[in-house]
């Protein structure tokens, strides 16, 4: 039996541009093992050319220009994925430096919002005798969860990891650039990630949708996903990009002045059956919200 779910994510915004201004997305989810498109449907009103690419951390780049005046853009999609938490088959096993590729290394160092050279002597005297690999990693995001207060709003485009920790609040990317920084104090490879979460198995918490930021930690020879914000393992939860930091996973990055003016983001179970691309956002028909894991209902077999 099929044990996949389908997530039907996406969103639609508008820029308003005083004259025609550059910009790159980074909206679309990526193409991985663990989540599979059903189908999809990118719009932008007027009509305009874009190109698509992928950057040097494989997400999937839409660049193009917006016109003067106001632009709509919006994306829908219907993603398959399975229906297991995320910490199913979790591999312990830190990998030592000399077998990690170039590539991973990168994720070894300060960036410009995990600045993991200003905490080296608060991870090692917090996080110095836990035993390396996951109990480590687990270990600090334990402590980031109980010490940073999640605050609605209170992010800042200026914020780095040791100043989260020192003023203990922010928002999800403030939760996931303190963690990712305590990690690679002691070598771990660990990347930003953004993407949606939806309340698959979860209880809905009653707050508007919207992206989501946590991490991935190298560990075992695989990336493995982690989340200081909820510290819980989730079901559902669909990736868009990677990188150092939140420079890196910015959903869009202007190249010149315009204004967002509107924003709408959803992510839920559905039945695929039920809910087709192009349908209006109806959370009427999702399946998720509830601490049950609901699936489709599905029709009998009969024999013959």
């Amino acid at each position: 039996m099929n044990s996949d779910i389908t997530i039907r994510v996406g969103l639609e915004f508008s820029y308003d541009a005083a004259a025609p201004t550059p910009m790159s997305l980074l909206i679309q989810p990526r193409l991985d093992p663990w989540q599979h498109f059903q189908a999809e449907q990118f719009s932008v009103t007027p009509d305009g050319n874009f190109s698509e690419a992928e950057d040097a951390h494989g997400n999937i780049v839409r660049i193009f220009e917006l016109p003067a005046g106001r632009t709509i853009i919006r994306h829908d999609a219907l993603v398959s994925v399975p229906a297991l938490p995320e910490d199913y088959g979790a591999v312990d096993g830190a990998v030592p430096l000399d077998e990690l590729t170039p590539d991973l290394l990168r994720y070894t160092l300060p960036s410009r919002y995990c600045d993991s050279d200003k905490l080296m002597n608060f991870a090692f005297e917090k996080f110095g005798l836990v035993p390396h690999g996951l109990p480590r990693v687990k270990a600090i995001c334990d402590w980031v969860h109980r010490n940073v207060q999640y605050r609605w709003g209170s992010g800042s485009p200026y914020t780095a990891a040791s100043e989260i920790i020192a003023q203990g609040h922010g928002v999800c990317r403030d939760f996931a650039h303190a963690a990712i920084a305590l990690c690679r104090c002691f070598n771990l490879p660990t990347r930003y990630v953004t993407g949606h979460v939806p309340d698959v198995a979860f209880q809905d918490p009653g707050s508007a949708m919207d992206f989501h930021a946590y991490m991935q930690v190298y560990v075992g020879h695989r990336w493995q996903t982690f989340d200081a914000r909820f510290n819980v393992p989730r079901i559902g939860r669909i990736k868009i990009a990677c990188g150092l930091d939140a420079v890196d996973g910015a959903f869009s990055t202007l190249y010149g002045a315009a204004t967002l003016a509107w924003f709408n983001v959803w992510a839920y179970q559905v039945d695929p059956a039920e809910v087709q691309l192009g349908d209006p956002i109806d959370l009427a028909k999702r399946l998720d919200g509830t601490p049950v894991l609901r699936f489709p209902p599905r029709v009998p077999v009969l024999a013959a």
